[in-house]
Parts: structure tokens; C-alpha cells; sequence
């Protein structure tokens, strides 16, 4: 099968270009393939759920340093792997959803990610890698990020 439009999904961590690197190789198989990549900030509002409105409004300045700060990198990133700037997405939200969401938006056929596979329910694909391949039309591939002990 031949892709088109493939969405590589990556959390900023040193693994990423691993998964850049697979993704690339997928994309050279076809001269029409072309690559988009996104991040996706989870707000600390989804982690800490027992906020109240004192301690929302103190994290708004820790979230938007956070928020530029993936942004810088992921732009960094985007570049590096010649990848325009029109094709690179930060969103905000719940990592799954969200990458499903751009697929489905931006007409992906195939979507990269990572998976470490580590803990809780997700640990035969990890948790958001999981959740990406539940609800979406278009292939997933997953690359085994090895875990370091």
C-alpha cells in the first residue's frame, strides 16, 4: 500500500526521532508521501483534577511556558526532518483524542507513533498509542521504543 499523508505523532522526549526516522523511511517508499507531525500538550488542569480555581489560575503561567516550550521543539524537530511548517500541529487536550481528531481532519492515511508499552493498561502498546488505534479510520504503526533500565 501506498501512503500519502502520514502523521507522526511524537512526545518530544529523546525518542522522537527514532520515530521521525521510521516515518521518513515509510514516506521516501513513495515520491507523493508527505509527512506531518504533532505534539499534543496535556493541560496540567487534565492531570490535577482536584484544582481549584486558585490553583488553575497559577498554573495558566506554567502551562503557557510549557506550551511555548513544546512548541520550540517540535518546530526544531519539524525542520530538521524537512517538514514544513504548515504540516507541523501543537494541540492541547487529551493526546489520543487529539491525534485522532488532526487525522481525521487533515484526510492521514497512516499515522506513526511511538509506544513504549510500560504500565497500566497500556502495556502491550502504551496508553496513547493504544487509544490513537481505537477510533481511527487509517492504519497505525507503532514503533517499539526500547525501555532503558
Amino acid at each position: 500500500m501506498t501512503y500519502k499523508n502520514i502523521l507522526v505523532a511524537i512526545d518530544l522526549t529523546d525518542e522522537a526521532e527514532e520515530v521521525l526516522d521510521k516515518a521518513r523511511e515509510m514516506a521516501n517508499q513513495s515520491s507523493q508521501a508527505t509527512l506531518s507531525v504533532v505534539n499534543v500538550v496535556r493541560p496540567l488542569t487534565h492531570s490535577f483534577s482536584g484544582m481549584d480555581a486558585a490553583g488553575i489560575a497559577a498554573a495558566a503561567p506554567i502551562e503557557s511556558q510549557l506550551r511555548n516550550q513544546a512548541k520550540a521543539q517540535l518546530e526544531a524537530l519539524a525542520a530538521k526532518y524537512d517538514i514544513p511548517p504548515g504540516a507541523v500541529y501543537l494541540r492541547d487536550g487529551q493526546p489520543a483524542a487529539e491525534i485522532r481528531h488532526l487525522a481525521d481532519e487533515q484526510n492521514i492515511d497512516l499515522i506513526v507513533i511511538g509506544t513504549h508499552g510500560r504500565h497500566g493498561l497500556g502495556l502491550l502498546l502504551g496508553s496513547t498509542a493504544n487509544g490513537v488505534l481505537h477510533g481511527v479510520p487509517c492504519d497505525v504503526l507503532t514503533i517499539k521504543i526500547p525501555t532503558t533500565n
